[in-house]
């Protein structure tokens, strides 16, 4: 059911030209938005769940962005279709586990997503490389503002937008940035920045969000704070504190370079030589081995160009992906598989270049 969407988002992310950052890979804006007069998804029956779904996915269909777009209910995908669209960040994983009156829209160019009762009536969500938050946030709030002139939202005056979790109270604005720090996870200085981010009212979270690992050392970096704050604080406050965590990192990535050289230029030789070789390699394994070829690109041992494909495959390689479409596969067959796109893709690169 999804073979297309994904096919067009593979050859999309392959031919893409667009800069990516050493350390920042994507910017994520998501929106919490629920309906005037209707429960919370999880109070309200398979009915009114169903007429909350039809109205919201009548006005997504006359806005230009989302009526070229696909539209998937949840019921009519499989497991193994449910667990491509988490790995491509389109769904949560709650999102995944629903089932009839629940839906997701992505848009044509596969920007925006729209969840349909999950934990709110509306999940809206934006998603860019690079750090884009600023830029980012006026789509979103002109799409939001789209929907809300169709759609009656719950807000009070005092709360701001109504939300199943008082956690998202307010803004319902959720600002996150997916950012590779090699530098302060191999030089064990993760901790201290998990923690001092925390302190300032940040969540760290792994790859795929809550409770999942920081597979090839990526973080999730988001404000918890929705209520007391303008959209434009929430934003300024997240940007300041990932400036000082970039700076960290690219020093980092100098520091542990200039007092442990031999030994980074042999984990980054040893990436490269099982990624370009192995017959059989498990998707932990391959995301930190990939992370070491892209601080190497980072560090000129490889040309930049080839940072877009080491994000291709970061995506491409996930286990929902290397099974898709067939579900049967047992985890040997999809190892194997996995070991050999990683070495057709790993042909295209140039030998490593330490001399710089």
């Amino acid at each position: 059911m999804i073979e297309e969407l994904i096919k067009k988002a593979s050859a999309k992310s392959a031919k893409s030209t667009s800069k990516a950052s050493s350390v920042v890979i994507s910017s994520r804006l998501r929106l919490a938005r629920n309906l005037r007069d209707c429960p919370f998804p999880n109070r309200a029956d398979i009915t009114q769940k169903r007429e909350i779904l039809s109205n919201i996915e009548a006005v997504l269909n006359h806005t230009s962005c989302m009526k070229k777009g696909n539209f998937f209910k949840m019921e009519e995908l499989s497991s193994l279709e449910r667990k491509v669209l988490v790995e491509r960040h389109w769904i949560s994983r709650e999102l995944s586990e629903m089932e009839e009156g629940s839906a997701v829209s992505i848009s044509s160019d596969q920007l925006c997503s729209v969840m349909i009762n999950e934990e709110d009536h509306l999940r809206i969500q934006f998603i860019k490389n690079g750090f884009n938050l600023n830029a980012l946030w006026k789509t979103v709030n002109d799409f939001d503002d789209l929907l809300e002139d169709k759609l009656p939202y719950a807000f009070s005056r005092k709360f701001g937008y109504l939300t199943a979790c008082p956690t998202n109270l307010g803004t319902g604005l959720r600002a996150s940035v997916m950012m590779h720090l090699p530098g302060l996870s191999i030089s064990d200085n993760i901790e201290k920045v998990i923690r001092a981010s925390n302190q300032l009212g940040l969540a760290v979270r792994g790859l795929f969000g809550e409770g999942s690992d920081a597979s090839g050392h990526i973080y999730q970096i988001s404000n918890q704070q929705t209520l007391g704050e303008s959209e434009k604080d929430i934003l300024d406050r997240l940007a300041g504190v990932l400036k000082n965590i970039i700076e960290h990192e690219l020093n980092g990535r100098i520091k542990y370079y200039e007092n442990n050289k031999e030994k980074l230029i042999d984990m980054i030789s040893r990436s490269y030589g099982i990624l370009q070789s192995a017959h059989l390699i498990d998707s932990d394994e391959a995301m930190n081995h990939l992370s070491f070829i892209r601080m190497a690109i980072d560090l000129g041992f490889l040309p930049e160009e080839f940072r877009r494909l080491i994000d291709f495959l970061f995506i491409e390689i996930q286990p929902g992906h290397i099974q898709y479409p067939d579900s049967n596969i047992s985890v040997e067959i999809r190892d194997i598989k996995r070991a050999q796109i990683l070495r057709n893709n790993f042909k295209k690169l140039p030998s490593l270049n330490f001399d710089k």
